[in-house]
């Protein structure tokens, strides 16, 4: 799966919620969604690691000043 930006990961992870929940998608296409939702949640936790470490250099930098 290509990187996407956070927000449209976001936005693909509550579509993908949303079918979930109504309860009428088939076991097998549920298992799909289910995994790339797994995928989603990944790729966003990443992104967060990411953006607090950014942050915490940026203020350790800051301090220093």
């Amino acid at each position: 799966m290509a990187e996407m930006k956070f927000e449209q990961a976001l936005n693909r992870l509550e579509e993908i919620v949303a079918s979930l929940e109504q309860g009428e998608t088939e076991l097998e296409e549920a298992l799909k969604l289910f995994e790339e939702g797994i995928g989603l949640i990944r790729a966003c936790d990443k992104q967060l690691k990411e953006a607090e470490q950014k942050l915490e250099q940026l203020k350790s930098e800051g301090d220093e000043v």
